[in-house]
């Protein structure tokens, strides 16, 4: 027993555990068509997964363990159980193409996390490569919730389910930018002033709203993140166009 050794990364890495077990649970209740109670535990397990970032931070035990046993567990928690969920509670009457189709987040969700590891450079990050894929799982979660009523889905959930999952697989390997949460503190409020106001806004709506605002509230994160880049592009392109005078004169 003397020898037994327990660290502070232990802290960290029991949340990222519970992640990973809330993805197994999710899976449970999405085969036993209790997909309320599945969407629910991917979004415990995306808590689980900011609180074991945020005690990683205070207990200083971040780890190249811990960021592969995170990875695992969103690869469990944020692309098989959505993934699952989709194909159990609607896609799979669509037989191969709906396994096809709902895969896409699981296999895009693994490219996105694999990634992410080899790029990771230190532990502090400014913004995400890519769409994260707790943030793609979150969406699925809470469309899920939004649209299904205990016995079926509503409209107009089966015209933007497809379409949805593909924008969201997508989005997971694409280049665009994403903002980390800010930091909670002072000097995380004086950095990053906007976005600050965003998320606590955003918590203060879909608290008033019982979670129901929750998808929305993604779905404008995502496409901020898809504008900024598109203006980052034009403004690129432009810029790019402009002859100087220098240019001009030596084709002559």
């Amino acid at each position: 027993m003397r020898n037994i050794r327990i660290t502070r990364s232990v802290i960290p890495n029991l949340f990222t555990s519970l992640n990973m077990f809330s993805g197994f649970v999710s899976v449970i209740y999405s085969s036993e068509q209790d997909y309320i109670k599945a969407a629910m535990f991917i979004i415990i397990g995306a808590v689980f997964d900011a609180l074991d970032g945020i005690m990683a931070r205070l207990t200083h035990s971040s780890s190249e363990f811990g960021v592969e046993l995170d990875s695992l567990s969103d690869l469990v928690s944020f692309g098989v159980a959505p993934a699952f969920l989709i194909y159990h509670s609607y896609l799979n009457h669509l037989g191969a193409l709906g396994i096809v189709i709902s895969s896409l987040l699981m296999v895009f969700g693994g490219l996105r996390l694999a990634r992410f590891n080899v790029q990771l450079v230190g532990f502090d990050k400014s913004y995400f490569t890519g769409l994260p894929i707790p943030s793609s799982a979150i969406t699925i979660a809470a469309y899920v919730l939004v649209y299904f009523n205990g016995n079926s889905y509503q409209e107009p959930f089966d015209t933007y389910i497809i379409p949805l999952v593909i924008l969201l697989s997508l989005l997971m390997v694409s280049k665009i930018r994403y903002e980390t949460l800010p930091k909670f503190s002072g000097k995380g409020i004086k950095e990053r002033p906007y976005s600050f106001a965003f998320v606590v806004i955003s918590l203060i709506i879909i608290i008033a709203t019982e979670g129901k605002a929750l998808f929305y509230v993604f779905i404008l994160m995502i496409l901020i993140g898809i504008f900024r880049h598109a203006f980052s592009l034009a403004f690129r392109t432009g810029k790019g166009h402009k002859v100087s005078p220098k240019e001009t004169a030596g084709k002559n």
